[in-house]
């Protein structure tokens, strides 16, 4: 039996700012994982693809509020730096 993956450990590297912003981007990327890991059988982010971020934010987050869609834009935009990636996403 393999352990779930520990998304705040990934984002230890990554998080600045106040306690409870580094909260919201650990529980968004936990969202985040979630979707695609239904969607697209992708368990870590280390199998990620652009296209998946894109569909999440594209899709997933079509009937959320601008603000919601933002924060959750910035949540993608640390992970695809944690991972090391050049992806560029637009709000």
């Amino acid at each position: 039996m393999s352990k779930p993956f520990n998304m705040e450990l990934l984002l230890s590297g990554v998080l600045t700012g106040s306690h409870a912003t580094c909260q919201r981007h650990v529980r968004q990327s936990k969202v985040i994982q979630v979707e695609i890991a239904k969607r697209w059988q992708r368990a870590t982010p280390w199998a990620w693809q652009r296209k998946h971020l894109i569909w999440f934010l594209e899709h997933h987050l079509s009937q959320r509020s601008e603000a919601t869609q933002y924060y959750y834009t910035l949540t993608v935009r640390l992970l695809a730096r944690r991972l090391g990636k050049p992806w560029v996403f637009n709000l």
